[in-house]
């Protein structure tokens, strides 16, 4: 299974002569749900790809090669999941590394706010993003709208970068596999 993944990930960037792409970013659902994980990240560095993986948080990261950038998301109160997020992650990252914090309410935007300063995030990781709640299927929003999030983040100075997810933005928000 693994080698046809591979295969496949050599054939979409170019393949070995001519590789255009040279970036990999494994999201999911969750990828560490898939016990082969590790392995994969390790192969495709051994190819000579940059390795990222997007994972929920709840599982440990310090599985995975040290070279794979790790972006891990903690979950905010109101996602209903605040109580998933794994602390030895923590001691996994280091300054390649990414947290990004979801966030649909002020009170999200206050767990996030005090999380990133009482663990050191700014100083310890390439990026703490905040991204806003992205709309419902039909556009329209929910919660949090982004500007009113960058407002907070303006007001406190804090060392974060918002996070938008663009192909919600490019491609219709319902659509799966982009």
């Amino acid at each position: 299974m693994l080698d046809e993944v591979i295969e496949k990930v050599r054939e979409l960037s170019g393949g070995e002569a001519r590789r255009r792409v040279s970036l990999v970013e494994i999201t999911g659902g969750e990828p560490l749900l898939q016990a082969e994980m590790p392995e994969l990240a390790k192969r495709l560095l051994a190819e000579g790809y940059t390795t990222m993986i997007e994972t929920s948080g709840e599982r440990f990261v310090g599985t995975l090669p040290r070279e794979v950038i790790k972006i891990v998301d903690v979950k905010c109160p109101d996602s209903g999941e605040a109580d998933t997020f794994d602390f030895a992650n923590l001691g996994a990252i280091d300054e390649k590394d990414e947290i990004k914090f979801v966030i649909s309410t002020r009170r999200d935007y206050e767990f996030a706010r005090d999380f990133s300063c009482e663990h050191g995030l700014a100083g310890r990781v390439r990026e703490v993003l905040f991204s806003p709640v992205f709309p419902d299927p039909a556009g329209k929003w929910t919660g949090l709208e982004a500007r009113e999030l960058v407002e907070w983040i303006l007001a406190d100075g804090l060392q974060v970068r918002l996070g938008l997810q663009l192909h919600k933005f490019v491609w219709d928000p319902a659509m799966k596999g982009v």
